[in-house]
C-alpha cells in the first residue's frame, strides 16, 4: 500500500510540474539592501565610530532587470529619498549591466567616484552548487544555489525554474532559471525581487549601455582600483569588490 501511495504521489507531482507555466521574457524590480553599519564596522571599527552618525544604517536602492533566454539588462530603477550619507559611500553604486548569454559577453557602465567606465569582457566565472532548499520570492518558488564568483567571492542565490533565463542582479548569472534573490555576505548586501512582470515585456530596451565612459576590461578596472585604493587597506578591498561585481 505504501508503495502504491508513493507511486501515486510521484505521478501527481510530475503531472503538476508538467502543467506549470514557463515564461520566456521578464521584467523584475529588485530591492538592494546594504547593511552599511555592519559593513563599515567590519572594515574598521574606528572608522565606524567616526561615520556612524553620518551614514544610513541600512541603505535601500532599487534596480530593474529585463531579460529573455538570450540577453538581459540590469539598470538603476526608481529613486528613493536619501537621508544621511557618509563621505565614502561603499553601497551606493549605480551599475548598468548588459549581458549577452549567446555570445558569452557583457558590457557594463560603472560610475566609480568621479569617473565612469565602460567594461567590456566575457561573463564572470561562477562555480555553482545546487541545493534542495527552497523559498518563495515575489510569488515564485525558488531553489537555493551556492556559488563562488571570480574564484574568491561567495554568493547565495535563489532562482525560479519558471523564469527560463540564466540572468540575475548585477553580473551574477548561470543558473537554470532567473535569480530572484541574491546575497553577498562579504558586502553585507542582498538583492530581492519585489515585483515580477511576465506579460508585455518590451525587449527593445535591452541593449548595451551607450553612454560616455572609459573603455576597459574587468581586469584593467580591477588593477586601476587596487592601485588607487591600495593605501586604504580593507576599506579599499571592499570598494574594489563592490565596483567589479
Amino acid at each position: 500500500m505504501k508503495t502504491i501511495t508513493l507511486f501515486a504521489f510521484i505521478i501527481i507531482s510530475l503531472a503538476t510540474k508538467a502543467q506549470q507555466p514557463f515564461f520566456q521574457t521578464v521584467k523584475v524590480e529588485y530591492e538592494k539592501t546594504t547593511y552599511v553599519h555592519q559593513l563599515i564596522k567590519e572594515i574598521d571599527p574606528e572608522w565606524f565610530e567616526w561615520t556612524k552618525d553620518k551614514t544610513e544604517p541600512i541603505q535601500l536602492r532599487y534596480f530593474d532587470l529585463i531579460a529573455d533566454s538570450g540577453q538581459s539588462l540590469f539598470r538603476p530603477g526608481r529613486e528613493v529619498n536619501k537621508t544621511r550619507r557618509g563621505a565614502f559611500d561603499l553601497a551606493d553604486t549605480k551599475n548598468t549591466v548588459y549581458t549577452n548569454f549567446s555570445s558569452g559577453l557583457s558590457t557594463s557602465q560603472k560610475p566609480v567616484f568621479e569617473e565612469t567606465f565602460i567594461v567590456e569582457d566575457s561573463l564572470s566565472r561562477i562555480q555553482w552548487k545546487l541545493t534542495a532548499d527552497t523559498r518563495t520570492i515575489a510569488g515564485f518558488e525558488c531553489r537555493k544555489a551556492i556559488g563562488i564568483m571570480n574564484d574568491t567571492i561567495g554568493v547565495f542565490a535563489f532562482y525560479a525554474d519558471e523564469l527560463m533565463m540564466p540572468a540575475g542582479p548585477e553580473s551574477v548569472h548561470g543558473l537554470p532559471g532567473l535569480i530572484l534573490g541574491l546575497s553577498i555576505p562579504r558586502l553585507h548586501t542582498t538583492w530581492f525581487a519585489t515585483k515580477v512582470e511576465v506579460n508585455g515585456v518590451n525587449m527593445s530596451q535591452v541593449k548595451a549601455p551607450a553612454g560616455k565612459g572609459k573603455k576597459v576590461t574587468k581586469a584593467t578596472l580591477q588593477q586601476q582600483l587596487q592601485r588607487v585604493l591600495k593605501n586604504w587597506g580593507k576599506e579599499g578591498e571592499k570598494m574594489v569588490i563592490n565596483f567589479i561585481i
